[in-house]
């Protein structure tokens, strides 16, 4: 699986992490910056960023840090077919896979702590939509209010 990864200012001293996760799950990291914690990032852009990559099939899923994880989130879920969500536990990273079809995960690097954060990445990575008819039928509640704007 192809995962987009970006950061703001932030979030980058915890990106390189997420990214060695990832390529160690068997996955192919794709780095969208920043390249330093020199230059100030805003989370929108990183969000944006990891977005715009899985709406372009570039991507399958996203990891987006920030500082609390919460700003990248936010922005994120503005982006048609981007469902995201701040997880700082593992049942929530993958259960957010498998009942809500999450595809971006964010984390708030000033949060969660370096040894955490493999363990979310990989139940993120690990974890498939169920496709029980419940929650195919709430994601399609979803999906109907991004849609029509709701």
């Amino acid at each position: 699986m192809k995962i987009a990864i970006a950061s703001d200012h932030a979030g980058y001293p915890a990106k390189a992490k997420v990214i060695e996760t990832v390529r160690a799950a068997g996955h192919e990291a794709i780095d969208l910056g920043p390249d330093t914690a020199e230059v100030s990032v805003d989370y929108p852009d990183a969000a944006r960023d990891v977005g715009q990559a899985i709406q372009n099939g570039q991507a399958e899923r996203g990891i987006v840090l920030c500082g609390s994880g919460v700003g990248a989130c936010v922005a994120a879920n503005k982006m048609r077919g981007i469902r995201a969500s701040v997880c700082h536990d593992t049942y929530s990273a993958h259960q957010g896979v498998e009942h809500d079809d999450m595809n971006v995960l964010c984390l708030g690097a000033r949060i969660v702590g370096t040894e955490l954060i493999p363990e979310l990445v990989r139940a993120f990575l690990g974890a498939q939509f169920s496709g029980e008819a419940r929650h195919k039928r709430r994601l399609e509640k979803v999906l109907k209010m991004e849609r029509d704007g709701e």
